[in-house]
């Protein structure tokens, strides 16, 4: 048995497969949008109800039949709003999810607020992508720095330093070695005891 026998999807499996992955955060977060506005309906609806109830002392909300889905979202504004979903990474999709849903449940927004509360959301994580983004940009330009020069630390430390020898070869260098006897090293200082003199 087939897991989208399961949920009954409209679609086959395998055309759900050949989905990019942006459209599919376009799909989940505009599912999500009107899943919110459809609960905000239903909250306001039953505020109503309550208040009405409180006025009157009597309670006909079991008279009142409401429409399934009473607000939509103009086309102009679905367009805009799937123009800023489709910026969104795919690695964000969640977080923006759970932050849309704590700010709908922390304030309570009428039906009208749901479409701007969820423009704020993305358009906040839009600039989080964006920061982050100059953040890894920033990261990797100091780890190639820092590359380079661990490289030449350890270059560094490769080479032994001989403070009385080099490899370049000067006037007084050739004037010394002609009054110096055979014997002596170059590295090394030449010490003379007292019976020589």
């Amino acid at each position: 048995m087939s897991i989208s026998s399961w949920f009954k999807w409209n679609e086959p499996y395998h055309r759900l497969m050949k989905r990019s992955p942006t459209d599919m955060v376009v799909e989940t977060l505009m599912m999500e949008l009107s899943w919110q506005i459809k609960q905000a309906e239903k909250m306001q609806r039953q505020r109503e109800d309550e208040s009405r109830r409180i006025k009157t002392g009597v309670d006909y909300s079991w008279l009142v039949s409401h429409p399934h889905h009473s607000y939509d979202v103009t086309p102009g504004a679905r367009l805009e709003l799937e123009e800023v979903c489709s910026k969104i990474n795919p690695s964000y999709c969640g977080p923006v999810v759970l932050r849309f849903r704590q700010l709908i449940e922390e304030y309570e927004p009428d039906v009208q607020e749901v479409v701007q509360l969820f423009r704020f959301v993305l358009m906040d994580a839009t600039e989080r992508m964006k920061e982050d983004q100059e953040t890894r940009k920033l990261i990797r330009q100091w780890s190639k720095k820092r590359t380079v020069s661990q490289s030449m630390m350890t270059f560094k430390s490769r080479i032994r330093i001989y403070p009385f020898s080099s490899n370049i070869k000067t006037i007084s260098e050739d004037v010394e070695q002609s009054f110096v006897s055979a014997r002596r090293v170059w590295s090394m200082p030449e010490f003379k005891t007292i019976k020589d003199f």
